[in-house]
């Protein structure tokens, strides 16, 4: 099979990024022939306030784009185009390249963009469902949701408005992926068609070993953002009567604020360790007890969990969103409230004073992991997607879903 794969990466790159590697790595491996079209935000680079117009108004439809996915399809003729991510720069315009070469179209929902300005549901750091039904994100706009900016949330506005209104989402896409069935359940509400959004998590390639003996530490790995709650982290070790030793990996904004708390908090048995690379991160994972995914979002399906997953280290995490499906409280995680620093301290202290029950959720989640989350598990179910986006046109592909 030939396949185009399709993303606009990030400046910073993070876990859709590695997911559009991962599965591009994979389907090679699989014997497929696996073609790329690739825009970078580094172009919204030094563009100054006309380039920051025109790129709003290519948000909607990039011409250019259109034209070089044209001409692509055109020279490659693959079997299927799945798209990850098109905005800012690629623009649904390449659906409809993709409809007049008669390439059918995935499409990998790994955020909330298409129903939310700011791509996460939260404002103020609470849950934000303020734009979710309404035509046009008038509340977006007002609050500045993407960028702090009310120019730049006008022009996501505008992309999600024209594109309802053109009824893109309903006719340009073969079949969606939601990566948890909280998140299909999110994009149904938003008004995406029930009959075609299907369920396939992330997944992790390599060898993980499962770990076999209690780990050292417990251990949070992500970016350090209001969004993935960092300070709800921090403020929930401060709380703690037990010192329990903690790694914080990653980078972000808020990591000189929390620098200076666990500095003025007197709290040496936490450790900054900043931005490390997939190996590094990945025996620190081996070495944890578990792992604290406190998120105040919701999120759509996190790596870090399933790599949790695949070295038998369970997960601690917020009951929200899809972390409350994927976390299996008492089995392979814990739960706690989203927000609730207290509430996050006592389940840690209890976490890491029942080391042979941790032990217990960690074998559950390892055994998670060999069932839904390997590179086999995801592999067999992308083909099934393809094979579902090109055996019928979008018109018919419901009969097709429903049939299976």
């Amino acid at each position: 099979m030939k396949i185009l794969l399709t993303h606009n990466s990030y400046q910073q790159a993070g876990g859709e990024d590695a997911v559009v590697a991962a599965e591009a790595a994979l389907l090679a491996e699989g014997g497929h022939s696996v073609i790329t079209y690739g825009r970078s935000n580094e172009e919204l680079n030094g563009g100054g306030l006309i380039g920051q117009a025109l790129a709003g108004l290519r948000t909607t439809w990039s011409s250019r784009s259109y034209q070089e996915i044209t001409k692509l399809l055109k020279k490659e003729k693959p079997d299927v185009a799945h798209f990850h991510n098109t905005f800012p720069l690629i623009s649904p315009a390449a659906y409809y390249a993709c409809e007049e070469m008669g390439v059918p179209v995935v499409q990998t929902l790994h955020n909330y963009r298409l129903l939310c300005p700011g791509a996460t549901f939260l404002r103020d750091g609470k849950v934000c469902e303020a734009c979710l039904r309404k035509p046009v994100a008038w509340p977006g706009i007002a609050h500045r949701c993407y960028r702090g900016s009310r120019r730049a949330t006008a022009a996501v506005a505008v992309m999600q408005t024209a594109h309802r209104a053109l009824r893109t989402w309903q006719t340009k896409v073969n079949v969606y992926i939601a990566l948890s069935e909280f998140a299909r359940r999110k994009f149904i509400e938003g008004g995406l068609p029930e009959d075609r959004i299907v369920v396939k998590p992330n997944f992790i390639a390599g060898d993980f070993k499962p770990q076999t003996g209690p780990g050292k530490y417990a251990v949070f790995v992500g970016r350090l953002s209001e969004e993935k709650g960092a300070q709800v982290l921090v403020s929930a070790w401060r709380r703690m009567q037990t010192a329990v030793p903690l790694r914080i990996v990653g980078d972000g904004p808020l990591l000189e604020r929390l620098s200076r708390e666990i500095g003025n908090s007197s709290l040496p048995w936490v450790e900054l360790s900043g931005r490390r690379t997939p190996e590094e991160v990945r025996s620190l994972m081996f070495g944890a007890r578990f792992l604290i995914s406190p998120s105040i979002c919701y999120e759509n399906f996190p790596l870090a969990v399933a790599e949790s997953f695949a070295s038998s280290v369970p997960v601690i995490a917020s009951r929200l969103g899809s972390m409350s499906e994927i976390v299996q409280d008492g089995v392979t995680g814990l739960h706690f409230e989203a927000g609730n620093a207290a509430d996050l301290a006592a389940k840690v202290e209890w976490a890491w004073t029942h080391a042979e029950e941790i032990q217990e959720m960690g074998r559950a989640a390892r055994l998670e992991f060999e069932g839904k989350y390997t590179g086999e598990a995801n592999y067999k179910r992308l083909m099934e997607i393809y094979e579902m986006a090109m055996a019928k046109p979008v018109s018919e592909t419901a009969e097709l879903m429903a049939a299976r």
